[in-house]
């Protein structure tokens, strides 16, 4: 098994992607009002600016901004988990892959990566706000609903700049 270990800075700026158990489900979008009240929740307790976020109907992608003193991203992300599972009926529970105790909702680990410099922040809020276009969900950022695109190009007038085909299924990103 590899040893994987997570990078702690505090007020680091982290890139995410969270997955549910079963990939076939469209629980976040089919909840979105419950997740919306469990990332609220999170953020007003463990105080965290959301730089670019991205819900699709079984994964999401985000960009936290920590506070200067502050890098437990874990506890934010079991919170924001637990929360959401509890406030779905237990019907939506998968049963694969699932410990004793699990509500088998999401998936256990969750793709984090420190962002270095000015450059990987422009290319992963690209991502998170081409996402939607990628899985083919929508053909053009500003018909997908669930994501900070809207705000983001209002307020910083940018278009999307990393070309699409530079995201190879095979790198990084899921």
């Amino acid at each position: 098994m590899p040893n994987y270990q997570r990078l702690f800075v505090p007020g680091g700026d982290y890139f995410f992607t969270v997955n549910l158990l079963d990939r076939r489900q469209s629980l976040l979008t089919e909840n979105i009002d419950v997740l919306r009240e469990a990332y609220s929740y999170v953020e007003k307790r463990h105080l965290f600016e959301t730089v670019a976020l991205c819900v699709l109907p079984d994964h999401l992608h985000c960009i936290w901004r920590l506070p200067p003193e502050d890098e437990d991203y874990p506890v934010r992300w079991r919170l924001l988990k637990a929360r959401f599972s509890n406030s779905i009926p237990r019907s939506t529970d998968s049963r694969k892959g699932r410990r004793k105790g699990e509500r088998g909702i999401w998936q256990r680990r969750y793709w984090e990566h420190l962002i270095r410099d000015a450059e990987d922040l422009d290319r992963h809020v690209d991502y998170i706000h081409f996402n939607p276009v990628k899985h083919r969900l929508v053909d053009d950022p500003d018909d997908w609903p669930y994501s900070t695109w809207h705000s983001w190009k209002k307020e910083f007038v940018r278009p999307i700049n990393t070309p699409p085909g530079e995201w190879d299924p095979s790198n990084e990103f899921v």
